[in-house]
């Protein structure tokens, strides 16, 4: 079937590659505000608000973290082809890294959106 896309063409750049990333996700919300008034006839009524977005990425551990608190261009693939890319400023706003006895050292992080989202569009 046409459209559908492997997960392993994906990964996340912020200047280049980051190298161990094996996924990531996006939260893109919109707000709405509450309008309801007398008038309304007893249902609730809503209004368009602001949209926002955050997410976040893991993999294994390769380098050094990035830096909680730093404002990057985060760039998060789909896929190799053009046009599957999510774009946009966001700050690192956690670091969670993680090693056990019987596994690898591993490493996610959560971001912010600063401002608009560009969305994939192929």
């Amino acid at each position: 079937m046409a459209g559908r896309l492997v997960g392993y063409g994906g990964s996340v750049y912020i200047g280049s590659n980051i190298a161990g990333i094996k996924s990531w996700k996006v939260d893109y919300t919109f707000d709405v505000q509450e309008t309801t008034g007398f008038d309304s006839g007893g249902a609730k009524v809503y209004i368009p608000g602001l949209k926002g977005w955050s997410g976040s990425f893991e993999g294994y551990k390769d380098g050094f973290p990035l830096t909680i608190g730093t404002e990057v261009a985060l760039v998060l693939k789909e896929s190799q082809t053009t046009g599957q890319n999510y774009y946009g400023q966001a700050i690192v706003t956690g670091l969670h890294p993680s090693v056990s006895i019987d596994g690898l050292a591993v490493v996610s992080y959560d971001f912010q959106g600063t401002a608009g989202l560009t969305i994939a569009t192929a």
